[in-house]
């Protein structure tokens, strides 16, 4: 039978495993140092029913998943594979184009559905960038937006509106390739020239071509049944006014009092100047840092135009 022997000191735990071998485990408030004899270690059986431990580690933890079970990435679209479509033609997909361009400029969903149904190939028209879609029974995805519409009295221009791009997709090819699509698309029926506003993408129109124009006026709605004469009845500007004329500040006779001397003429006005400042000759130039339009909101936008 072995012995246990307890020391009052430090704890020391002396089990006798043999008359001519022992083996001393030394504890003591310092850390644990555990000394054994190399010809007299003991054997430990090992139990084939005893279970495996496990530890866990409070660093960070990591996570393998098995590669046939990991979620695939959605790939980008290919531009390659990018059609232009409108959105009357496609009207499954009005409620995806009106989350697109609401993300942009939020509005009534029923308004902007509203705004959406009035496209037709009269003009105005809504355009849809469409990209394929990964799963193939899958209808597409909506990439980008743009809406056309004719210009008064320029029968051979149109108005660009509603520029929008999906905005995970911004930067990368896409915006570039909607108006390269809207061009293709205009100049297909006979448009020559195109006009668009914009408040802080001047410099990325310049890049595609755009300049500085002036103001032209959209056509909200157009038909066959109008003939062009009853478009152009309505005016562009206000009417003319008939000039106006200063009064007459010459001396006169002084007017008589009931009683009394008559009052005396009133003083001579002083002589005008006859020179006047300069006028600046020809059309004010143009910068892409300043303008003098703003919308209805008050903020400064730039018109801009290009031959196609």
């Amino acid at each position: 039978m072995q012995e246990l022997t307890l020391s009052p000191g430090p704890a020391k735990l002396t089990p006798t495993l043999d008359p001519t071998h022992r083996m001393e485990l030394i504890l003591s408030t310092s850390p644990a140092e555990l000394t054994l004899d190399p010809a007299c270690q003991p054997k430990l059986p090992l139990d084939s029913t005893c279970q495996p431990e496990m530890t866990f580690n409070p660093g960070p933890t990591e996570l393998t998943l098995d590669p046939e079970h990991q979620p695939e990435e959605t790939p980008a679209p290919s531009l390659a594979e990018l059609t232009l479509e409108p959105v009357h033609r496609r009207p499954e997909l009005l409620d995806a184009c009106a989350d697109l361009i609401n993300d942009q400029w939020p509005r009534s969903r029923a308004s902007r559905l509203h705004s959406l149904g009035q496209s037709s190939d009269a003009f105005p028209l809504c355009l849809m960038l469409l990209s394929p879609h990964p799963t193939p029974e899958a209808a597409p995805v909506v990439v980008g937006h743009a809406r056309l519409s004719r210009v008064l009295n320029q029968p051979q221009s149109l108005l660009v509106e509603t520029v929008v791009v999906a905005r995970a997709l911004r930067g990368r090819g896409f915006g570039r390739r909607l108006m390269e699509g809207l061009e293709v698309f205009a100049r297909a029926r006979g448009f020559r020239k195109l006009h668009l506003t914009t408040h802080d993408q001047v410099h990325f129109y310049t890049h595609l071509g755009y300049q500085l124009g002036e103001p032209v006026q959209g056509l909200v709605f157009t038909s066959r049944w109008l003939p062009a004469t009853l478009l152009n009845a309505f005016p562009t500007a206000p009417s003319p006014r008939p000039p106006w004329k200063a009064p007459n500040l010459t001396a006169q006779a002084a007017p008589r009092g009931p009683k009394g001397p008559p009052l005396p003429p009133p003083p001579p006005l002083p002589e005008c100047l006859t020179t006047s400042p300069p006028v600046p000759s020809g059309p004010p130039s143009k910068s892409l840092l300043e303008t003098q339009y703003q919308n209805v909101r008050g903020r400064p936008i730039f018109w801009m135009e290009k031959d196609i």
